[in-house]
């Protein structure tokens, strides 16, 4: 009997630094894709869980001070080699499309086509820092079809103070 795929590939634990529970420092453009310098900063709860023995992850952010939340559902292709996320919130339940990516030694850039505004996009999310008790998550925008990219958004993990429980943040609901 032939080995189990998942079991053979170290790279389902590539996103088991995030799992577990999370205080995030947000800090977000107001204005994206104008040259806009002015941030938003808020704090918000998160929570991930791995899913199918490390072959997914579910994370769930809350951000009571926006009155939003929303999941990021992580899973690994095994013939491509490749992890893909989605994203979902309260403000518009609708899923976006997915970025696709890889990990090296000091994190992962996962990209893909989208839109802001109605523009089109590439879209290119930044994990760094997974070595650190700090990971950093960044998304940067193109509007020009990958020739300059814009920092839009900036999150920084920090452990709970309650990382024993795995008890998942309180849902917010857009009112």
């Amino acid at each position: 009997m032939s080995p189990d795929p998942i079991e053979t590939r170290p790279e389902i634990h590539d996103f088991d630094f995030i799992h577990g529970r999370w205080t995030v420092a947000h800090r977000r453009l107001q204005q994206r894709g104008v040259g806009a310098e002015d941030w938003d900063e808020f704090p918000a709860v998160s929570s991930c869980s791995p899913l199918l023995g490390g072959l997914a992850n579910l994370e769930e952010m809350a951000c009571p001070a926006r009155g939003w939340s929303g999941i990021a559902l992580r899973t690994f292709d095994l013939e491509a080699g490749l992890w893909s996320v989605r994203w979902v919130n309260t403000l518009n339940g609708q899923v976006q499309p997915p970025v696709r990516g890889r990990f090296g030694p000091d994190g992962c850039v996962l990209e893909g086509p989208d839109e802001d505004g109605g523009r089109p996009i590439i879209a290119r999310y930044i994990w760094s820092r997974i070595h650190s008790p700090a990971p950093r998550w960044s998304q940067q925008f193109s509007y020009d079809d990958g020739a300059t990219w814009e920092t839009n958004w900036i999150m920084d993990f920090t452990p709970a103070a309650d990382m024993a429980t795995s008890a998942p943040p309180p849902s917010v609901v857009a009112t």
